[in-house]
Parts: C-alpha cells; sequence; structure tokens
C-alpha cells in the first residue's frame, strides 16, 4: 500500500526540520530520513523548495519517539508507516502484538524464576537423553546444543561406543535454565559464569540479582508502552480523516443513513 498524502494537514503554523530537530535533541538530517521512512506524514514544499512541517508532523514524531522506548525501532517504524497508510488496524494490531510478547516475557521470567528457585543437585541415575530428544523438547536445533556446549554452558558426555553426546539430567536442567536466559534477552557470556556458579554452589543466589534486574527491565518496557500508547492515541485525534474516494464512473453515491 502506498503512502497517502494529507491534505493541507494543519494549516498556520509552520515549523522547519531545525525546529522539530532541536525539540527532540536530534539531526536535520534524521528529520528527513523519519520522513523517508514513512514515520513522519509527507511534509509540504514551500515555493523555494523547503519542507514545511506543521504542528500534526511534532505529535508524530512524538509519538514515533515513545513507541521506539517501548516496541523498539523496527516496531515502531511499522506501526507509524501504517498509520501514515491510513491502514489504522494494522498499526493497532502491531501495538497488540507486542503487548503480547511482554506477556509472553513475563511469562518466561516466571518460569525462570521457577526454575532457579527449584534447581538441587541432581543425582545421578537414568534419565540420559540424546541431542535430537533434547533439541526437540526445547524447542531448538541440535546445532544450538552444540554451540552452548562450546561456551561451556552444558557439559554432555560421549558415548564411549558410539561417540554420540549423552545429556544426563544435570545437563538437561542446565540446557532449560540457559534457553530461558536466552529468551529473557542474556548473551552466551552473561549466562556462562551463572551457571558455573549454581553448579558449584548448588543454589540460586547467584541469579537473584540478574533475575531482580531482568524484572525491573520489564516494568520499564511495561512502562514505556504506556506512554508511548498515549503519545500514538494524540496523535491518531490530530490526523484529519482520510479523504472519500469519489465514486466510479456512473455509480450514484449513497445517501447517508438518517
Amino acid at each position: 500500500m502506498g503512502r497517502i498524502l494529507l491534505r493541507k494537514p494543519q494549516r498556520g503554523v509552520r515549523l522547519r526540520p531545525v525546529d522539530l530537530a532541536r525539540a527532540h535533541g536530534l539531526s536535520t538530517q534524521a528529520i528527513r530520513n523519519y520522513e523517508a521512512a514513512g514515520v513522519l506524514p509527507a511534509a509540504e514544499r514551500t515555493p523555494s523548495g523547503y519542507r514545511a512541517y506543521t504542528p500534526l508532523h511534532a505529535h508524530a514524531l512524538r509519538a514515533f519517539l515513545a513507541l521506539v522506548a517501548g516496541h523498539g525501532h523496527r516496531t515502531a517504524t511499522a506501526i507509524m508507516r501504517a498509520v501514515d497508510e491510513n491502514a489504522t488496524d494494522e498499526a493497532l494490531r502491531l501495538v497488540d502484538e507486542s503487548h503480547a510478547q511482554l506477556v509472553e516475557d513475563r511469562r518466561t521470567l516466571r518460569d525462570v524464576d521457577a526454575a532457579v528457585r527449584g534447581l538441587e543437585p541432581v543425582p545421578p541415575g537414568r534419565g540420559d537423553v540424546f541431542v535430537g530428544p533434547l533439541a526437540r523438547r526445547l524447542g531448538i536445533r541440535p546445532a544450538t546444543l552444540r554451540t552452548w556446549e562450546r561456551a561451556g554452558l552444558i557439559e554432555p558426555r560421549r558415548d564411549p561406543r558410539t561417540g554420540y553426546r549423552v545429556y544426563s539430567p544435570a545437563d538437561v536442567r542446565d540446557a532449560l535454565l540457559v534457553h530461558q536466559l536466552r529468551r529473557g534477552g542474556y548473551l552466551l557470556d552473561q549466562i556462562a559464569p551463572l551457571i558455573s556458579q549454581v553448579r558449584s554452589a548448588g543454589g540460586v543466589a547467584p541469579l537473584e540479582s540478574m533475575l531482580a534486574d531482568w524484572r525491573a527491565r520489564l516494568s520499564a518496557r511495561s512502562r514505556a508502552m504506556l506512554r508511548g500508547a498515549a503519545a500514538l492515541e494524540a496523535y491518531l485525534g490530530h490526523r484529519p480523516s482520510p479523504p472519500e474516494e469519489e465514486p466510479a464512473a456512473g455509480t450514484a453515491r449513497r445517501p447517508a443513513a438518517t
């Protein structure tokens, strides 16, 4: 769907690119880039060819920057482009999807918290698995497990007859914990020392500060989404209604319902 140019948005006040840029600590090139990307509505041009922005563009920029804080640059851009194309339902769907992901991240945090609090020394015994079944259980590729092994996050032994990797119950526990922490956004080099400490200490103390930090980041993201929603609603309220399409030739315009 192509961009729809707004018809004479908010006539009166005119803003230069530098006016929008200074108000938000941005460069004038950033303003031009945002317009080119569909984040801002297309600007009118003065007779000499200069861009002339309006308060509507200021609302759009505020909405975009607020959305970035909660949804990330890519999703915020997609939301603003959908609004610019008068596809409001699509924009709201993107917002809803981002909120659903936040709910899933909170569920993941809860699961990680429950998992680490339930960590106990795992006695040796039956329950060993191979790489394929473990990968399917976690919903990942076997190559991912091998990457974690190279990073020292899991330490499967080798079957002396076949050479296949064999994962003990303790290895499965570690793999589950790594998987959950990766879903929480942590890098392998951040997880490695924690796994090592959990193994040696047999407790959850090393993870307490990480879980607290994770919870704080989710709360900050949630509040940023609230601010983004308020700014987006303000922008939607200032946008003019899309122009009505002219009826096709020979088609009578339907009278409005009374």
